[in-house]
């Protein structure tokens, strides 16, 4: 299918607004919204592990929503049943010699399933589980059932270390461990919870339909993944050096990931900052993660890093300040906080000259502006 330019380019911003609608209602939820959508416009599944209380549900249910998909949730226990994820068996049709499930409401006709608890799988679910999730089939008995799912979405409070479960967990393209809100962000927190309590951001008008979804994704095999395949490789054999072992399988896959980063980016032809999401797919656990991304920040210029510098000299320019504000007398650590800080906006100066990105701009000029504040502080209180 080839889409016209206009199509695509109105596809593209539709992309970039389901994102942005998806984290509305949450604080300190943007990195999770995004990797949802990166789920789902590539049509592979997610898996968002940390503690409850954290949004996990919430906002499987809100991509659904502005979606208009049908949607199917369930808290998984040791003792959870195949009747009560993909429906009860028809007594009738077993009258008449035929195994059949009633699946109305059911998992087998979901297309965005969020699965809670998801390694509490028993042997029986967690092979109905694979063969939907690999081949979008229902196995069951005599039955042999085609199902819509497009995106599991699934949490769990721990990563399994049972071998049985390792070819499930292994099935989400998508890995995230969902920190709870920093205390920076708890009074937003607080405001953003009363809100959702009140019913603001009840039944959201949908911004994407599954058609959209599907069209999405066929665009995501027409970025061309090119400019970034030789950086690709130099980061595959990084991670194994540093013992981070990435299945060919997944190697493959994270193609998709990374063309589904540019397309929510608003590009058809992938750049570096987008092999940012690598973290989502080639960590195992927490500590793996941790060590990609460190080892991403140092290969690649791009965003996030300028974001991230920008951030910690903010933070301890706001710690000077405080500081500063409460010196009565001539401190002589005066003189090195203004040499300190006139270099440091040098380097801000800098990077909002040079960065062709529209966001890092903006964030350096906002940095700049406190760094000269806090500069004109220190030199006031040299005429005390």
């Amino acid at each position: 299918m080839i889409l016209e330019k206009t199509v695509i380019n109105d596809l593209l911003g539709k992309a970039g607004e389901f994102v942005e609608r998806l984290a509305e209602p949450f604080v300190g939820r943007e990195e999770e919204a995004r990797v949802i959508a990166l789920g789902i416009i590539t049509g592979e599944h997610i898996v968002l592990i940390g503690e409850p209380g954290t949004c996990k549900s919430a906002l499987a249910r809100r991509a659904a929503d502005l979606i208009n998909a049908k949607f199917f949730k369930y808290l998984l226990t040791k003792f959870t049943e195949p009747d009560e994820l993909f429906g009860p068996l028809d007594i009738n049709a077993l009258k008449q010699g035929r195994y059949v499930r009633i699946t109305r409401n059911k998992l087998p006709e979901a297309e965005i399933a969020f699965i809670d608890e998801i390694f509490n799988a028993n042997s029986a679910i967690l092979n109905m589980f694979l063969t939907i999730m690999n081949e979008r089939i229902l196995y069951d008995g005599y039955s042999e059932i085609k199902v819509p799912l497009w995106t599991m979405i699934a949490a769990s409070n721990t990563i399994p270390d049972e071998p049985e479960l390792q070819a499930l967990y292994d099935r989400f393209l998508y890995r995230h461990f969902v920190m709870p809100v920093s205390e920076d962000k708890w009074r937003e927190l607080l405001d953003a919870i009363w809100d959702i309590e009140r019913g603001l951001y009840q039944n959201p008008e949908p911004v994407l339909t599954m058609d959209d979804i599907r069209m999405i994704n066929k665009m995501v095999l027409d970025v061309d993944l090119e400019p970034i395949k030789e950086k690709l490789l130099r980061l595959y054999a990084i991670f194994e050096d540093q013992g981070i072992h990435v299945t060919d399988r997944r190697k493959g896959k994270a193609l998709k990931a990374i063309a589904g980063s540019a397309i929510l980016n608003g590009r058809m032809v992938a750049r570096e900052e987008d092999l940012y999401v690598l973290k989502h797919v080639a960590p195992r656990d927490q500590d793996e993660m941790s060590q990609v991304y460190a080892i991403l920040l140092d290969e690649i210029r791009a965003t996030e890093k300028h974001l991230k510098e920008l951030a910690e000299i903010e933070a301890n320019a706001r710690e000077a300040k405080e500081y500063i504000l409460h010196v009565t007398d001539f401190d002589p650590r005066l003189v090195d906080y203004l040499r300190s800080f006139e270099s440091v906006r040098e380097r801000v100066r800098r990077m909002a000259d040079e960065t062709s990105d529209e966001i890092v701009r903006k964030r350096a000029l906002d940095v700049l502006s406190e760094i000269n504040e806090l500069i004109d502080l220190i030199k006031q209180k040299f005429m005390m």
